[in-house]
């Protein structure tokens, strides 16, 4: 769902005029649906009855046959797929329209980030007992911040972020559209809830996909020194409790981190990576997007993981494989090299 401390209330409008001023009167014109009110937008697995979502390609089926949406905007292909009871639009391009409505829905001027921390309808940020403020802070409207928490000079905290106790926020940092849970440490620097980075018509108009979702940092997460965490395109890019994150780190939008994680310095997941609970990689290593990496898993120094992988892997390469498979075939490499053939 799409958090409106952070991005205002859906505008209320009815669908049939939601789609008319999307462009989409016509995909929508032999359909019986007058009088439904749009609640907002949201994705495929948490989406209700008044949403809107969307299925533009062929990893949300799972998603979209058990779906509870009102309305889903599908690519032609899958018009079948959608659950009875679901209002289909098909359309040629349903996720540039989905862009459309998200942009009518919740239009910029109501985005309540960092770059504009003072929101006067959301009143005085609260703190708690013992908050220590560094030298020129910018505290947003309607934020809570947790008792002893310390946040470092010339800090921006966005409008309506909450910061739990016992935190320690760095020098230089910036938070908007972020809840942190409590013991949470933010290194100097680091970039926390900034929009994702997601285009379409990819590298011809590269429209901007809004980023309309959330950064949630669980208790005792340690955030290093310029790590740069995406917020959700519409969900949440979700850091889960004593996880670490090494300096440079940068994980995209959507991205799911289980507990008791680390990644060290430089590491990388593309939007979308789910990595379950006690997952390593090292330094420089990373992931594709959209894919999952078992519990227990290591993805070693430089390695790069492009496809998903259970959970107890051990993982070397570019693009990663197993360990073992790893060092036998660079064995065989090194007998042919020599002339050997066994």
């Amino acid at each position: 769902m799409v958090d409106t401390r952070f991005f205002g209330e859906a505008k209320e409008t009815k669908l049939v005029d939601l789609l008319g001023a999307v462009g989409l009167a016509a995909e929508a014109a032999d359909m019986h649906f007058q009088d439904m009110d749009v609640g907002g937008v949201d994705s495929l697995e948490t989406a209700q009855s008044q949403d809107i979502s969307l299925a533009a390609q062929k990893h949300y089926l799972p998603d979209l046959k058990e779906t509870k949406a009102g309305v889903v905007l599908v690519a032609k292909e899958f018009k079948d797929d959608v659950p009875s009871g679901v209002i289909a639009i098909t359309c040629a391009e349903p996720h540039a329209s989905f862009v459309k409505i998200i942009e009518y829905l919740y239009p910029d001027s109501q985005h309540r980030l960092a770059v504009t921390p003072h929101v006067g309808e959301l009143g005085d940020p609260v703190l708690e007992d013992n908050v220590t403020i560094g030298q020129n802070v910018v505290i947003g409207s309607g934020a809570q911040i947790g008792e002893n928490t310390i946040i470092g000079p010339n800090t921006i905290i966005g409008p309506n972020v909450c910061i739990g106790r016992n935190c320690v926020i760095g020098a230089n940092a910036t938070l908007e559209c972020a809840l942190l849970g409590d013991d949470v440490v933010i290194g100097h620097g680091a970039r926390i809830g900034f929009a994702g980075f997601g285009w379409l018509d990819h590298a011809k108009t590269n429209k901007k996909i809004p980023q309309v979702g959330r950064v949630i940092l669980q208790a005792q997460t340690d955030i290093g020194p310029n790590v740069c965490i995406d917020r959700g395109a519409l969900g949440d890019t979700i850091i889960g409790e004593n996880t670490k994150l090494g300096a440079l780190t940068m994980i995209g939008h959507n991205s799911v981190i289980g507990r008791n994680c680390l990644l060290a310095p430089v590491a990388g997941l593309a939007g979308g990576a789910i990595l379950e609970d006690s997952v390593l990689i090292g330094a420089n290593g990373g992931t594709a997007g959209h894919l999952t990496i078992g519990a227990g898993s290591i993805i070693f120094a430089r390695s790069s993981a492009s496809k998903s992988w259970p959970e107890g892997s051990k993982l070397v390469g570019n693009p990663a494989q197993d360990m073992k498979d790893f060092w036998r075939e660079l064995a065989a490499l090194r007998r042919l090299a020599k002339g050997k053939t066994k």
